[in-house]
């Protein structure tokens, strides 16, 4: 099972109380796993006095605690005679029994290849754990839970920071495992793969999704034409009262306000009825009205779509957007690119090594950082839209403000244009740009991107800090794009759609070294 959900909606907390290392402040946590938990974090914290190899036995304290009790066990029976020593051995082979179903004879082998296929084989177990980097804190309690043995296995963004060969791994220990699965994940082949049901969190809810990472998506389509449905529905309700409302407010004022009456003489006169049935209809339209207006049907969001400048605004009709001739950055970040030229419309995807310089090639390309020999030749009036890695700092005072700044637009207009795209909340339009979550701040990229009208978009880790229904949405409104596409990425299903319309050109970046692949 999966757990999916936006940055901050709590899918940790649920791995968190899952495991036990959470109290619920409401409810009642009940487990009931004779094969134990095991709980790989995101962002696991060891203690600072600790060494790698005593970082490893925490994982590992059941079968540490067997072999206390085996080594305990085989003591007495050395001392031991008669009916004691039958009990004693009954007892030792109960435990052997135990501790060989639980793989333990085979766990130093298995844990010396897990520590291989992750990198981390070259590591002193006496050195301190408190020396290890974050992604290496990670792979360590990945390889420690995967090799525990436990029957459910509890997993936040394991494939974070995964070369081809840890993933590889990874993926062949999770088909071996013959228990439970509870993982949080945004890489949707992962999800693909081994899901085969999905919990999301949202609003401090759970929902349920069966069918895999497919049934997922089928459903959450389905709920956005429901949700089109209501709208319309609810919009075509509102339309027809006010339109009741405008005709017989007409009629009514059509009508005089005295009648003669059926009689002889002058200045017999009756008023208007207030029981007329036109002034009956207004009220009624009136009621349902102020009803619909006070109960409005959310307004769905609309498909994500990227759009170019218009034919006027055009700077090169040639299509030639960047034409790169060897340009060479010699101060840090360093970065050497070949001769390149990049036209409208293709799809470029970035790889290599992490810290290779694939965030400096962006940054160079969008004009961000000097050079210190060769050239770059832009085209005129070239526009170029960002989604960091890393979110620059935000600018105004408010998201809507941030948002506005950054699209060139009047307040109410962007208000109009932030909810119709259906990213945020119209609640957080007022929220101060340094409030936003990581994801949050990554939608507003997004909110600005899809408004800009570029011919040019440098996507870094797209799928980073996404939902993974809003991703397979910006993969859709990329495949519709007419403009270029330069993306780095890791995720094997962003690789994989990103040139399925077409050529797909590769740049590899590996220690400040930037060439193109076939």
């Amino acid at each position: 099972m999966a757990v999916l959900g936006e940055n901050g909606s709590g899918k940790s907390t649920l791995l968190r109380l899952a495991a036990g290392s959470l109290a619920p402040v409401h409810g009642v946590r009940r487990a009931n796993v004779p094969g134990h938990i095991a709980y790989a974090a995101q962002a696991p914290r060891f203690g600072p006095e600790l060494s790698i190899g005593q970082v490893i036995d925490s994982y590992h304290h059941r079968f540490r605690e067997l072999e206390r009790l085996m080594d305990a066990v085989s003591r007495r029976l050395g001392a031991a005679s008669g009916s004691r020593q039958e009990q004693l051995l009954g007892q030792l082979q109960q435990l052997t029994d135990i501790y060989e179903a639980a793989q333990g004879y085979s766990l130093e082998q298995r844990m010396d290849r897990a520590l291989q296929q992750l990198g981390l084989a070259h590591l002193d177990r006496r050195m301190p754990a408190a020396r290890l980097s974050g992604g290496q804190r990670s792979r360590l309690a990945l390889a420690c839970v995967l090799c525990s043995g436990a029957q459910l296995l509890l997993l936040d963004e394991p494939t974070n920071d995964l070369d081809e060969t840890a993933m590889a791994w990874l993926e062949r220990s999770l088909d071996a495992h013959r228990g439970a699965l509870l993982v949080v994940s945004h890489d949707r082949m992962f999800l693909k793969r081994f899901a085969r049901s999905i919990v999301e969190v949202a609003d401090g809810a759970l929902r349920h999704y069966g069918g895999g990472y497919d049934g997922y998506l089928k459903a959450k389509e389905q709920e956005r034409q429901a949700a089109l449905a209501a709208y319309e529905s609810w919009k075509d309700e509102l339309e027809c009262s006010q339109s009741l409302v405008r005709k017989n407010t007409s009629r009514v004022a059509a009508i005089p306000r005295k009648q003669e009456k059926a009689a002889f003489g002058h200045g017999n006169f009756r008023p208007r009825s207030r029981n007329h049935g036109s002034t009956s209809k207004v009220r009624q339209a009136k009621s349902r009205i102020e009803e619909l207006e006070s109960h409005p049907a959310p307004r769905p969001a609309e498909e994500l779509e990227f759009t170019l400048p218009t034919a006027g605004e055009q700077g090169n009709e040639s299509g030639l957007l960047l034409s790169l001739h060897e340009p060479v950055r010699a101060t840090e970040p360093r970065l050497a690119c070949p001769n390149l030229d990049i036209s409208l419309g293709q799809r470029w995807l970035v790889t290599g090594p992490n810290g290779a310089g694939k965030t400096t090639l962006l940054r160079l390309l969008a004009g961000e950082l000097e050079y210190s020999s060769g050239g770059i030749h832009r085209a005129e009036d070239l526009r170029c839209a960002w989604l960091r890695q890393e979110a620059a700092p935000l600018r105004g005072q408010s998201l809507l403000q941030s948002f506005a700044l950054a699209t060139g637009q009047y307040l109410d207009d962007a208000a109009e244009t932030l909810a119709a795209l259906g990213l945020f909340d119209p609640r957080d339009f007022l929220r101060h740009p340094q409030a936003l979550s990581t994801g949050q701040q990554r939608r507003l990229e997004l909110a600005v991107a899809v408004s800009s009208q570029a011919q040019l978009l440098l996507l870094d880790e797209p799928t980073n800090h996404l939902s993974p229904a809003l991703v397979e949405q910006l993969e859709d409104a990329l495949a519709e794009y007419p403009g270029t596409v330069i993306s780095v990425s890791h995720d094997r299903r962003w690789q994989q759609k990103l040139g399925q319309n077409g050529a797909l050109h590769r740049l590899e970046v590996r220690t400040g070294t930037v060439r193109q692949l076939g």
